[in-house]
């Protein structure tokens, strides 16, 4: 497994790398497949569209608790923050 070091990056560059990141982790999960065979697997009825609405709650309330514990950890000084000026 490779890592990337990141100590020592400004914000420039670690922006850059999050741009490539986020293009990748985008191209991986913008596969699609064939329409006929993804509307049979889903179905008719009702359950994939509220299996999705659940998961896109679920994943917003993870997405807040998320940035409140990274705010409360730059506030108690556990991780440094940089702003760009």
């Amino acid at each position: 497994m490779m890592s990337v070091i990141v100590e020592g990056w400004d914000v420039r560059i670690l922006r850059a790398y999050a741009k490539l990141c986020a293009w990748a982790l985008a191209k991986a999960h913008a596969r699609s497949g064939d329409a006929a065979m993804i509307s049979g697997y889903i179905g008719s009825s009702e359950a994939f569209d509220d299996a999705i609405c659940e998961f896109a709650v679920e994943y917003a309330d993870q997405n807040q608790r998320d940035y409140r514990a990274f705010v409360k950890a730059i506030r108690e000084k556990r991780i440094e923050a940089a702003v760009e000026s």
